[in-house]
């Protein structure tokens, strides 16, 4: 029932529907807060909700040094990459990662273990342009608790299209490739990963291989996708990472034990140069964990490393 004076509008209803009204009204607040609160204020759910459905070119992608604040959805890293405030001139990176199956990993969770190469300006944060490669094991995306291969790129930061596998134009895949972005890594112990950039041509190729087999290409990245990208990288990370929802305890990385003989690592890692080539990273690389009491990394020695843990974060 609408009442109207010169002023206002009042709506009068029975008691018992008013009841009703208003603890709809109230859960309606609660849901669209938390709603709310996880967009806007964690770059990352903006930035990977976008790459899972392809950006338009309005929508916001955000740096990957912007992406481990704090939020409604609770992100960790335990890995190596380039130090600080890095002005060198890569033009790739490769490594054998160790692939695990079955983790305890729930919906709004996230699991994998990754090779990100980006060219990440601090002058120009929204001009950052990476490509990401690995395994995932991520419910809420795939629909399955198996680790997948992932690939994922983005470009130019706020003006640019991004995806994850092959969602969106982008990545183009060459016939009969050694594997499909997206699909399973069921049975598979290790898989090899190279992404350089092409001498020839200036694309970010990106080359595959199961344990004991040669590598083989799976497709590249045109350049012209990139700005920064387009020229050169200036960041490589290796490492683990894990998502959850915020007050809920995180899942393991790696294959949730601690870094020592047995758990989860990183072999033959090494940068890329545009010949395809490997080289040992020098000078020495940076550690980066983001909470210790739940993942670790261990001493970077020769070539590889061990990172992981049993998870159990809430924030």
């Amino acid at each position: 029932y609408f009442l109207k004076d010169s002023a206002n509008i009042h709506i009068s209803l029975p008691p018992k529907m008013m009841k009703h009204v208003y603890i709809f009204l109230v859960l309606f607040t609660l849901c669209l807060d938390k709603v709310s609160t996880a967009w806007c204020h964690n770059p990352y759910l903006r930035r990977h909700k976008q790459l899972e459905k392809g950006a338009s070119s309005s929508e916001r992608i955000i740096p990957i040094e912007d992406e481990l604040q704090a939020g409604e959805i609770v992100e960790h890293i335990a890995a190596y990459q380039t130090p600080p405030n890095s002005t060198m001139t890569l033009y790739g990176a490769m490594a054998t990662l160790d692939v695990y199956e079955c983790l305890a990993v729930k919906a709004g969770q996230i699991v994998s273990a990754e090779i990100w190469v980006e060219n990440y300006q601090k002058e120009k944060p929204n001009d950052v342009n990476v490509v990401q490669v690995g395994w995932n094991i991520q419910p809420s995306y795939y629909g399955d608790n198996k680790t997948h291969f992932l690939i994922g790129w983005t470009a130019n930061g706020n003006k640019t299209k991004g995806c994850f596998d092959l969602k969106c134009d982008g990545f183009v895949p060459v016939k009969n490739p050694p594997i499909t972005p997206g699909g399973t890594l069921e049975g598979k112990t290790k898989i090899s990963i190279k992404i350089f950039k092409s001498k020839k041509n200036g694309d970010w190729s990106l080359h595959f291989a199961h344990v004991g087999e040669k590598f083989a290409p799976v497709g590249f990245w045109p350049r012209s996708l990139f700005e920064s990208l387009s020229d050169h990288a200036n960041y490589v990370t290796w490492g683990g990472y894990t998502s959850s929802l915020v007050r809920t305890p995180s899942p393991p990385m790696g294959n949730g034990r601690w870094p020592e003989g047995d758990s989860a690592s990183f072999q033959n890692v090494q940068y890329v140069n545009n010949d395809g080539h490997g080289y040992l990273p020098m000078p020495n690389l940076h550690s980066r964990v983001t909470d210790a009491a739940c993942y670790r990394v261990s001493e970077f020695r020769a070539d590889k490393f061990s990172y992981g843990g049993p998870g159990g974060c809430v924030n």
